[in-house]
């Protein structure tokens, strides 16, 4: 069965810079797109999953402007789930009986942002069984302060991510991998 692309959080309210602060990579969202293009031209399950936030001054919140997807996000994805928390798998409808009622074993993850929902889906896909591709340059994030007080880099939130899930969580992997470069990725996990 083809593998499902799970595309996480990709919402309007992360466009909020003076709530976020500065984030990397320009060409998440145009990566997103390309691999979406892809999968519906092939026919394989996509799978949108958004982020409603309880705390009522997040751009997430469900009363906010910022909640809706951004325009990329186009069409009807053959499943949408909604959660509160880091895990798409925590989310309702519940994305691991769909996918087992499915007969699918493989999910490809990209979205918004690499070192929270992204990588918090892919480690509990692959704890659940789930092949899971992660796909890097398709997730963006922002910079953080450490817990001293330090400065972390959004570019090495990501390269962290990128270390942490490789070949623990999943094979972490960069758009052309999957479409267009890769004769070797047919979304078939045999």
């Amino acid at each position: 069965m083809a593998a499902a692309l799970i595309v996480v959080d990709v919402q309007q309210g992360f466009d909020d810079v003076a709530y976020w602060g500065p984030r990397n990579n320009a060409d998440c969202e145009s990566n997103i797109g390309v691999l979406i293009g892809h999968w519906r031209r092939e026919g394989w399950p996509i799978v949108y999953v958004r982020h409603d936030s309880n705390d009522d001054t997040s751009p997430l919140h469900p009363s906010s402007p910022g909640n809706a997807f951004k325009e990329l996000l186009s069409g009807t994805p053959d499943l949408l789930v909604t959660k509160s928390v880091n895990s798409s798998f925590h989310g309702s409808p519940n994305l691991d009986e769909w996918l087992k009622a499915s007969v699918i074993d493989s999910i490809v993850v990209c979205g918004i942002t690499t070192n929270h929902c992204c990588e918090t889906t892919a480690r509990v896909g692959g704890n659940l069984g789930y092949d899971v591709t992660f796909v890097l340059d398709a997730t963006h994030t922002f910079d953080r302060e450490g817990p001293f007080g330090e400065e972390v880099t959004a570019d090495e939130l990501s390269r962290i991510t990128g270390v942490n899930l490789h070949d623990e969580f999943a094979q972490v992997v960069l758009t052309r991998d999957l479409v267009g470069g890769n004769a070797g990725f047919s979304g078939v996990v045999i």
